[in-house]
C-alpha cells in the first residue's frame, strides 16, 4: 500500500487498495515532519467500519519536547485530546469516513518541532474474500496431515509478530533520536556555562593579583 500527501493546507493521506491479496489486512506507515512555531498541520485518514486505527506519536525536536494533539470522528467529535505532551498512543475502533488528526504547535512563538508518527491501521481488507482466493489453490487437502487453513493460520501468526518487531524496531528509534537530540542539547549547554565560568575565573584572577599588586605598592612620595 502507498500513501499520498495532498498539496493542501491541511494534509490528507489516501489508502490505495493493495495490488493482491494480503494474508492478513493490516497497514503500518510512519512519518516525520517539521512544525514549524504558531503552525498547526492536520492529516486525514479515511477509514472503513469496523476497522481499527491506532496512532503513535512523539516529539523527537525542539523546545519542551511537546505539542498539542487532536482526533477527530467523521463526525467532528474530539475522540482525543492532548495538551502539550511529548507523546501518545491512541488506539480507535472506527466507522466509514475520514478522520482527522492535527499537531498544534501555535502555543509556541520561536520553537520549531519535529514530530514523527505512526499509523497503524487493521482490518481495512476483506478477510472472506481472501479466504475464497486461498480456497482455489485447496485440492486433496484431506491426504494432508496439516490443511492449508492451519498453514494460513501460521503464516498470519509469523507475519504479525514481524510487522510488530519492525513497529518496535522503528519506536525505538524514534526514542533514539530524541535521546541524542536531548543530550546533545545538553552538551552545548554544559560548553557554554563552562566557557562562562572560566572567563568568570579568569577575571576574577586578574581582578584578585591586581588588589594584591596594590596593597604593596610604595605609594609614599619621595622628598627632594
Amino acid at each position: 500500500p502507498r500513501l499520498l500527501l495532498a498539496p493542501l493546507g491541511c494534509f490528507a493521506l489516501l489508502v490505495l487498495p493493495p495490488s493482491a491479496a494480503e494474508f492478513s489486512p493490516s497497514l503500518d506507515s510512519d512519518f516525520t515532519f517539521a512544525l514549524p512555531a504558531g503552525r498547526k498541520e492536520c492529516f486525514y485518514q479515511p477509514m472503513r467500519k469496523e476497522a481499527s486505527l491506532e496512532l503513535e506519536y512523539q516529539v523527537l525536536d525542539g523546545a519542551g519536547l511537546d505539542v498539542d494533539f487532536h482526533l477527530l470522528s467523521p463526525k467532528g467529535e474530539t475522540l482525543v485530546f492532548d495538551e502539550r505532551k511529548s507523546d501518545g498512543v491512541h488506539t480507535v475502533e472506527t466507522e466509514d469516513g475520514d478522520y482527522m488528526f492535527c499537531f498544534d504547535n501555535t502555543f509556541s512563538t520561536i520553537s520549531e518541532k519535529v514530530i514523527f508518527f505512526e499509523l497503524i491501521l487493521d482490518n481495512m481488507g476483506e478477510d472472506g474474500q481472501d479466504q475464497e482466493d486461498w480456497k482455489k489453490y485447496v485440492t486433496g487437502t484431506d491426504l494432508l496431515d496439516m490443511k492449508l487453513e492451519d498453514i494460513l493460520e501460521s503464516i498470519n501468526s509469523v507475519k504479525a509478530r514481524l510487522s510488530k518487531s519492525v513497529q518496535i524496531q522503528t519506536l525505538l528509534r524514534a526514542f533514539e533520536a530524541r535521546d541524542r537530540n536531548i543530550q546533545e542539547s545538553n552538551f552545548d549547554r554544559v560548553n557554554f556555562w563552562s566557557m562562562v565560568s572560566l572567563g568568570v575565573m579568569v577575571v576574577v584572577s586578574a581582578v584578585q593579583v591586581y588588589m594584591l599588586k596594590s596593597l604593596f605598592e610604595d605609594k609614599r612620595k619621595s622628598r627632594t
